[in-house]
């Protein structure tokens, strides 16, 4: 908002610089961002915040010098007084009239004629005024309604009254596809939920947004109708967003107005009228006010108590001083001995509760009367639920190399149901997405995770090792039909195994890098080892290199495995492989976490056997191990498969597996015999089981 000092200095004679008052408007909310030269005078930028519509005027920015500056405010009366006067014989309500068919839109319309006008340029002091505050003139009726929107708040609209067909008003919404030629040249199609003035046959204006062309000012206009009104703010800020239409009107509007400074905006405007552009202003004024009892409930009386005021701000301050604060506000204030009750004018649409009064009193004594001090706690700080859990998680991957991913919870629903479990298929779409590409809320991390390789790949990195803990997002799975939230680990990682060894520098991470990771996990979280099975369900994952993740009790918990080779193609490593790994990390911090449970260090020691079988390829080596503890023998205390063998001299069918076992006593040193008693039991089982042979 541009403000003009010495305009500013014809409502309140302040004696400040233009720097100072500047300052002085910055230290009280009203921040000013700059000031510039034009002319002989000096405009004054403010930024303001979207709660103080109140100050997009110079009169409303003169009420805060004046408070600020302990100075008298020019009166309105004293600006509108002739206006109110007209002496005509013939009265505006004897040729015209208003209806507003839509109250809840348009809750205050008001209508005044001046006949006889002569269009024509505006006078040098107004066009030069307009122009430092960066507005063009038009004509001189025109440039009067601008004049009085940037001095009172309140925007007008001015009408040819000779195009007005029926010579009436009709406020009221818009009809289905109705379309309007406005003054900007482009025709506007209308929805119902739009407000139209209209005369007796068409609409002839977007209400509290721009005028149309068929009823707008020319120069052949004789007589004026001016239109001043309250619209209601939602409204126009839905209609000027639904048309891509933004005026400083509804700039205006959708922030909130003045509704009892309409009548009196009228007045001054009509005034400038007759005087600038000659013409007689019609007797009285059709003030149209269905929604008056709505409106005046907003502004309701607010307490102010001394030990609130204290309470927050640390400060203190007499009884008598925050009444005559409040009072220069425009507050009307009834006081007593340790509060008062304020009611807000009707231009401050952002006082509701007594902490707004307290802060317009702490502004107005100053805010650098407040001191810096820390806010009180009652008590201390702690950890999200599982928040350790999560940062343990961390370690763990970033001590194995990985990198922290954090990608955004908009994705792209094609791709994003590439990697989506069986289940997943309903997504939340978004009803207003920042880009219409990503419109939908991810179900998995993987997505988010693939796009990270492919830039990195992009700029020419290889060895790539990245996890990523985030929410994913299910339509309908949450409670009582609600969208559910579910935490979600993922990883993804390909290229060398250890880009610094050059003695082995073709050694690539391969599925059993990432089975081992994972198989970490568990142990860093005190739960119970993973199990995991061959799964053939998830298509994106290449075959045979793929397994699902299970907690003890079977549940499953995510999967891990190698993108298959038709989606590596893209980005092209399918020479390389591109490890994929996924766990619901909500169901694993739920899962019972283990007991701790300490023992001393053996004395005796341990007696250790390794095995070579030949046996099937297609028995996994899950089902061995299993077999082994299944025979419950004494002392085993570990099982460790250290080799796998193929080669020409085995069938093809057939592959060798060595396993070290290892015995252990706590109370003596084991016997031969008992080592052997116990090796032959399980080769037994294995050869039975499992059909295997001894080599």
């Amino acid at each position: 908002m541009k403000i003009s000092y010495q305009w500013l200095r014809e409502w309140v004679a302040v004696e400040l610089s233009p720097r100072a008052l500047a300052t002085t408007l910055t230290m009280a909310g009203l921040a000013v961002d700059g000031i510039e030269p034009h002319g002989g005078d000096e405009v004054l930028e403010l930024d303001l915040t979207s709660n103080r519509p109140d100050a997009l005027s110079h009169l409303g920015v003169a009420r805060e010098v004046a408070v600020l500056c302990g100075l008298p405010l020019r009166q309105i009366e004293e600006v509108t007084e002739m206006a109110r006067h007209g002496g005509a014989a013939v009265r505006t309500a004897d040729l015209t009239s208003v209806v507003i068919e839509a109250p809840d839109l348009c809750p205050r319309y008001t209508a005044r004629l001046i006949r006889g006008v002569r269009i024509g340029p505006s006078p040098d002091w107004l066009v030069e005024r307009l122009a430092a505050l960066g507005q063009r003139s038009v004509n001189n009726v025109a440039d009067i309604t601008n004049y009085v929107m940037l001095e009172m708040g309140q925007p007008l609209h001015a009408f040819d009254f000779a195009q007005l067909r029926g010579q009436r008003i009709v406020v009221r919404r818009a009809m289905p596809g109705e379309q309007m030629m406005t003054l900007d040249g482009e025709e506007r199609t209308l929805t119902p939920e739009m407000l139209v003035i209209a005369d007796a046959e068409r609409a002839v204006a977007i209400g509290g947004i721009k005028g149309g062309e068929d009823s707008g000012i020319t120069d052949q206009t004789v007589d004026v109708l001016l239109e001043a009104a309250w619209f209601a703010p939602a409204q126009i800020r839905q209609t000027s967003r639904l048309l891509g239409l933004a005026t400083e009107a509804s700039y205006r509007f959708e922030r909130g107005t003045d509704p009892e400074i309409v009548a009196r905006a009228s007045d001054r405007a009509s005034r400038l009228i007759a005087e600038i552009a000659g013409g007689e202003i019609l007797d009285g004024r059709i003030d149209v006010y269905p929604g008056r009892d709505a409106i005046e409930s907003r502004w309701q009386p607010i307490p102010f108590r001394l030990s609130r005021y204290q309470a927050l701000t640390g400060l203190t301050v007499e009884l008598a001083e925050a009444a005559r604060i409040l009072r220069a506000l425009g507050c009307r204030v009834e006081s007593g001995t340790e509060e008062l009750v304020a009611t807000p004018p009707s231009w401050r649409i952002d006082l509701r509760i007594e902490e707004d009064l307290i802060e317009e009193v702490v502004r107005v004594v100053g805010y650098d009367q407040l001191a810096t001090t820390l806010p009180g706690s009652a008590g201390a700080g702690s950890y999200l639920t599982g928040e350790v859990e999560r940062r343990a998680v961390r370690q763990l991957l970033t001590a194995a190399g990985y990198s922290e991913a954090i990608s955004f919870s908009f994705v792209n629903a094609p791709l994003d149901a590439v990697y989506s479990a069986a289940g997943e298929t309903e997504r939340l779409q978004l009803l207003d997405p920042i880009d219409e590409t990503q419109s939908h809320m991810r179900t998995t991390l993987l997505g988010g995770l693939l796009r990270a390789l492919e830039h990195n790949l992009r700029h020419g990195m290889r060895n790539i090792r990245l996890f990523e803990i985030g929410k994913c997002f299910l339509a309908g799975g949450g409670e009582e039909g609600r969208p559910a939230e579910i935490e979600r680990l993922a990883l993804i990682a390909t290229g060398a195994y250890d880009e610094r060894d050059w003695q082995n520098a073709s050694a690539r991470l391969d599925f059993y890098d990432l089975k081992g990771l994972l198989s970490a996990i568990p142990e860093q979280l005190a739960r119970s080892p993973f199990e995991m099975i061959a799964d053939t369900t998830r298509p994106w994952l290449h075959p045979g290199r793929s397994a699902e993740v299970r907690l003890a009790d079977g549940t499953t918990v995510g999967f891990l495995g190698q993108l298959h080779p038709r989606l590596a193609a893209p980005f092209k490593l399918v020479r390389q492989p591109i490890l994929l790994a996924e766990l619901d990390l909500a169901r694993l911090l739920a899962s019972p976490r283990l007991e701790s449970r300490y023992r001393p260090l053996p004395k005796y020691p341990t007696v250790v056997r390794d095995l070579a079988l030949l046996i099937e390829r297609a028995i996994p080596y899950r089902q061995i191990e299993e077999a082994i503890r299944a025979l419950n023998l004494p002392h085993l205390v570990g099982i460790r498969l250290f080799d796998r063998y193929e080669g020409k001299e085995l069938p093809s069918t057939h592959h060798s597996l060595a396993i070290t076992l290892r015995y252990q006593a706590l109370d003596r040193t084991l016997t031969d015999e008992e080592i052997a008693d116990s090796q032959s039991r399980l080769i037994d089982c294995l050869v039975k089981q499992f059909a295997a042979v001894l080599r």
